[in-house]
């Protein structure tokens, strides 16, 4: 080794060379397995990705799971969107207290909050109950088994992962820009539409495709609230590993989740960082 190539070296990289190796080993190879198997197995082709244009039940499968993602996409985000608005208008006390309990759920189990969902909704649960003893009902409303409860866990679920995007992004702008937009004689309505909203966008599409990259996903929720009626990518993959031994089947799925998430995951650092979509630069 020359004595340039020994003053460039690094000694530090070699700490963290056995983690390296560590995922090499146990994440890299076996996503490159899963992509052999959706090649070979039953047979070599692209069999299984010819599934995907002729089988019926693949394709409503897709369609479900993208139509899902997409209203929890949209009411997350909108839902987020007045959450991080708020916080950003709030004292710093409040704002603080907000903060914390936002990053609490993120430590709650995703079936802890699953089953709370299927408490809360069943026939005999909280919200029906309540609107029957007050008459504005008089038979239970069927909110789980169903979209309706899918999509209600799903947003509840995704809304802190829109929360701290437009919170980045909306600490990033100087509130000296409203303060002009209203000393030139425009409404708060405005000044919110023309000024403050447009500012936001990047986060608005971070928040939304974080939401969406996430939500692909989501098994247990569809699972226990949808009751098997609403069938997702990421349960179809189960039942073809573990009841029906499909595994070509369930590579393809996997494979074309994973070309997917890395494709929107290129597209969502376009437009903010990684780091500060998960609160990085959130204070």
């Amino acid at each position: 080794m020359t004595s340039t190539a020994l003053r460039r070296f690094n000694p530090y990289w070699m700490l963290v060379l056995p983690v390296t190796a560590a995922v090499a080993l146990l994440y890299i190879a076996p996503i490159i397995n899963i992509l052999f198997l959706s090649v070979t197995d039953p047979q070599p082709g692209l069999g299984n990705y010819q599934k995907l244009v002729e089988s019926d039940t693949l394709i409503r499968l897709i369609w479900t799971t993208i139509r899902v993602c997409l209203i929890t996409t949209f009411f997350a985000v909108s839902l987020g969107y007045l959450v991080a608005y708020t916080m950003m208008h709030a004292l710093e006390g409040q704002r603080r207290w907000m903060l914390s309990i936002l990053m609490i759920s993120f430590w709650i189990s995703v079936l802890v909050r699953t089953f709370s969902w299927l408490m809360l909704l069943g026939r005999t649960g909280l919200v029906n109950e309540t609107l029957i003893s007050v008459g504005v009902i008089s038979d239970p409303i069927a909110f789980v088994r169903n979209e309706v409860g899918v999509l209600i866990g799903m947003v509840d679920y995704m809304i802190p992962y829109a929360v701290l995007p437009l919170l980045a992004n909306m600490r990033g702008i100087d509130p000296r820009i409203m303060s002009a937009s209203r000393s030139l004689g425009a409404s708060n309505l405005q000044t919110f539409v023309r000024v403050y909203l447009p500012l936001t966008k990047p986060g608005v599409i971070a928040a939304s495709l974080l939401v969406f990259i996430s939500s692909l996903g989501f098994y247990i929720t569809p699972a226990i609230l949808g009751g098997g009626k609403v069938l997702m990518i990421a349960e179809y993959i189960s039942v073809q590993l573990l009841v029906t031994v499909r595994w070509g089947t369930a590579a393809m799925l996997a494979s074309i989740m994973l070309i997917s998430v890395l494709l929107l995951m290129y597209i969502l650092n376009r437009f903010m960082k990684l780091g500060t979509i998960f609160g990085g630069d959130v204070r």
